[in-house]
């Protein structure tokens, strides 16, 4: 596992795909195995996490994690908004390459947190992990919908606001309270690393790529390259990060391929596309959540992370850009 890129996160998720692709009954026998194995399980895994990670994380850390969750969810959403509206000027709503403005829009402004909360843990501090809660309001339709103009039918629940911080609230209040709390549970936010990206691949279907054919290929590389460098330059000039966050939030959450169908419900203009762009968005799930982590373990080689200080790498042709 240790031999290939991030593989940590990346062997389980692979594996968990595989079987949900070709196998799914074996994740759905019942009790807890379904339970801790199947996708069902990923937001208990996930809340354990935060709970474990937020035991380190000092009151002094919530302008930090401010600075770095509010660029990284701002360029996010801008880049998305931004070639989307682009393509919708310039090609109109079908877009191009069989590419709609509503598949990009939906692809490139939603983030896998799962993803960006495993690769935070394994290469970040404790103040990447705490920008997970405020990451979380880019999962699902509501910044799709205030790109596409809608933003007065849309609406952030504060019920749905305080679930998403309470498990990291708790664990960040008792850490405080008694270092002891630190000491016993911040290792196990890490070691939960795997069983978050095995239940996270075992809500991923391999053949959603092929599903989305070439466009859904395309849309996927948008994600990533067009939208990852784009936040990168703003997580290194207004975070001065290194930049393995950046490309840790460039992936296409899970939850978005059902935005096309929820945006088609809110203006109907948007119906004739939502078949396509629904697979479309499928791919770029499925190609993100494999590309994102190889390309976050080689920008971490590449320019080090608080996890991998750069000085642990011999590569004497590596220079900070």
């Amino acid at each position: 596992m240790n031999k290939i890129p991030a593989g940590i996160m990346v062997v389980p998720l692979l594996l968990g795909s595989l079987i949900y692709t070709f196998i799914p009954s074996v994740l759905e026998i019942g009790s807890i195995t379904t339970a801790l194995f199947s996708n069902a399980g990923v937001n208990t895994l996930i809340g354990a996490q935060l709970f474990c990670l937020g035991t380190a994380l000092k009151l002094g850390d919530m302008f930090d994690v401010l600075k770095r969750g509010g660029t990284l969810l701002i360029s996010k959403f801008a880049i998305g908004a931004g070639i989307a509206i682009t393509f919708g000027y310039i090609f109109g709503l079908a877009g191009v390459f069989g590419i709609s403005a509503l598949a990009v829009v939906a692809a490139v402004t939603n983030s896998n947190g799962s993803m960006y909360l495993a690769l935070a843990s394994e290469y970040g501090d404790d103040v990447d992990a705490g920008a997970f809660p405020l990451l979380a309001l880019n999962d699902g339709p509501v910044f799709t919908l205030l790109a596409l103009g809608a933003s007065g039918l849309a609406s952030i629940g504060v019920t749905e606001l305080v679930a998403a911080v309470v498990p990291m609230a708790v664990g960040m209040l008792l850490g405080n309270l008694d270092e002891g709390f630190q000491d016993l549970f911040k290792p196990v936010g890490t070691a939960l690393i795997p069983l978050v990206g095995f239940g996270l691949g075992a809500g991923i279907n391999i053949l959603d790529v092929f599903r989305g054919g070439l466009s859904g290929i395309l849309l996927g590389l948008i994600t990533v390259f067009v939208g990852g460098l784009f936040i990168l330059f703003f997580d290194r000039k207004i975070s001065k990060r290194p930049g393995y966050a950046a490309w840790a939030v460039a992936t296409t959450g899970g939850n978005a391929v059902a935005v096309p169908a929820i945006v088609a419900s809110v203006d109907a203009a948007y119906e004739p596309y939502v078949a396509s762009a629904t697979v479309q968005v499928g791919a770029s799930v499925v190609l993100t959540a494999i590309l994102v982590p190889i390309i976050t373990n080689w920008w971490v080689k590449k320019y080090g992370s608080p996890q991998y200080p750069l000085e642990n790498y011999v590569n004497e042709d590596t220079k900070i850009i």
